[in-house]
């Protein structure tokens, strides 16, 4: 009997200013400045000024399968706001957002501590007179910024957004630009 072939599966910590597709016609930077295995491809996106866990596989079917909504995976978030959040302000996130005349499904919301991550290459926008705080942020649906969008939308615009983690996929300590293999991911 024939074994089945192996999958191939990676996490990528991805820098600010990349872009999650291995060509670009504007000659920015992109996966292939990173990733050197052939046939993997991302399980879903960040934006190019977004950070952080990026799982990059050949497997279809669990590619398929993190990315549907429907399977209710959970996909957490460090933002660093503009503003300090309120409880009513936390308690609507929690609740979902209206955007673009549909609701987000609930969400997991805390205020947390200054995260220690790395220094970013371009700094995030500054205003002396309006402090910044940090929410870690869990979303089951992945709409184009979301969560950019759904902080926005109670009033507290997210100067940087950091994935660290995809269900049971954690980023950990790997560093920005690195990756590395794993194994199958449980789901």
């Amino acid at each position: 009997m024939r074994k089945k072939p192996e999958h191939t599966y990676v996490i990528f910590n991805k820098p600010y200013g990349v872009l999650c597709q291995y060509t670009d016609q504007l000659g920015r930077k992109t996966l292939k400045d990173y990733i050197h295995f052939k046939n993997i491809y991302p399980v879903g996106r960040l934006d190019m000024d977004s950070e952080g866990l990026l799982l990059l596989t050949d497997d279809g079917d669990l590619n398929h399968w993190l990315a549907s909504p429907k399977n209710r995976m959970y996909k957490t978030y460090i933002a660093q706001v503009e503003g300090i959040p309120t409880d009513e302000q936390i308690l609507h996130l929690r609740k979902g957002v209206l955007l673009e005349g549909r609701r987000t499904l609930p969400t997991k919301v805390k205020v947390i501590e200054e995260p220690k991550v790395w220094e970013r290459p371009v700094p995030i926008r500054f205003r002396k007179t309006v402090p910044t705080s940090w929410i870690e942020i869990a979303i089951m649906e992945g709409q184009n910024h979301q969560v950019k969008r759904m902080t926005a939308a109670v009033g507290l615009p997210c100067l940087r957004l950091i994935r660290i983690s995809i269900g049971h996929i954690l980023l950990g300590n790997l560093e920005p630009g690195r990756y590395m293999m794993i194994p199958k991911p449980r789901v």
